[in-house]
């Protein structure tokens, strides 16, 4: 095999190989992709960027393995794992920021507890409590605030902020505070008391299980990185013993071990991520509450 075709090899490996993986996430359930919320286009940028600058490691890494090795399945199946490594074994950032908006939310919702306790009502409490709040929700209660100041109905602007925040447990707490806007009942105090216990409660639950996932991540890692350097070790410095797989029949078996290995990954993906309840509030507010 020649260089060139073994190039033109690695390549139409590459799209076949991703989009082999790309069918198997789908069947199994697993996000490959950050799901689109407003307000997330700089998130959104940041996370094309990281994939822009692993394409060009995988491609360094696959050509890398292909020159080594001179077997296209494995460079392939190298060039695909750089690139999906953070969507099978990442996340760690997004829980921590995660429970960091929980455990925020739920010191705002005492905040604004003790703050109508002072016989003060919603509309002068939410603008009260934005500069104590913590930094991880201050920019959105701050944009509910100026939403509040330009005369945007009261339910509408909260449902802006929940959407913003786009956390189940933030839902929880607008949601009692919409009823508050439409209702003007009492007891709302008694309520984010019960709603700020209950965010901790879950902050507790998410982070024992954040704990049990990092264990299941690092074991698979160990894995991974084992199972790779193994097989390199063999190809480099045990030829004779991996020769086998050089013809065209020991591609595609390499290619059914590939396989099978990409699906005990995502398996071990899948049994370690965490599904959080589904958000139940909109933007678009039901007839009748604009004028909230």
């Amino acid at each position: 095999m020649n260089e060139s075709t073994a190039t033109i090899a690695f390549l139409s490996g590459a799209l076949v190989g991703g989009g082999i993986f790309l069918l198997i996430g789908f069947f199994m359930g697993v996000d490959m992709l950050p799901t689109p919320t407003p307000g997330s286009s700089a998130s959104l940028r940041a996370h094309l960027k990281g994939l822009s600058g692993r394409l060009v490691v995988s491609l360094a890494v696959g050509l890398a393995v292909l020159v080594l090795t001179w077997w296209v399945v494995l460079a392939v199946a190298g060039a695909v794992l750089v690139i999906v490594w953070p969507m099978l074994f990442g996340g760690a950032k997004e829980e921590k920021r995660s429970a960091a908006k929980v455990e925020a939310l739920a010191t705002w919702a005492e905040s604004l507890r003790d703050t109508i306790a002072g016989a003060v009502g919603l509309e002068q409490a939410i603008p009260a409590t934005v500069y104590a709040s913590a930094p991880v929700i201050r920019e959105d209660l701050a944009l509910l605030a100026d939403r509040m100041r330009m005369r945007v109905p009261l339910g509408v602007a909260l449902r802006q902020f929940a959407d913003e925040l786009d956390d189940p447990t933030a839902d929880l707490i607008v949601s009692a505070l919409i009823m508050n806007a439409r209702l003007r009942g009492p007891g709302l105090r008694h309520l984010l008391g019960a709603l700020a216990d209950t965010a901790r409660a879950e902050l507790d639950m998410r982070q024992r299980i954040a704990a049990s996932r990092a264990g299941t991540r690092r074991s698979a890692q160990i894995v991974v990185i084992f199972s790779i350097l193994v097989m390199l070790g063999l190809a480099l410095f045990n030829r004779s013993f991996v020769a086998p797989y050089e013809s065209v029949q020991g591609q595609l078996v390499l290619l059914v071990v590939v396989i099978l290995f990409a699906l005990g990954m995502m398996w071990m993906r899948r049994l370690s991520g965490v599904r959080l309840p589904r958000r139940f509030l909109t933007v678009t507010a039901p007839a009748g509450e604009e004028d909230a």
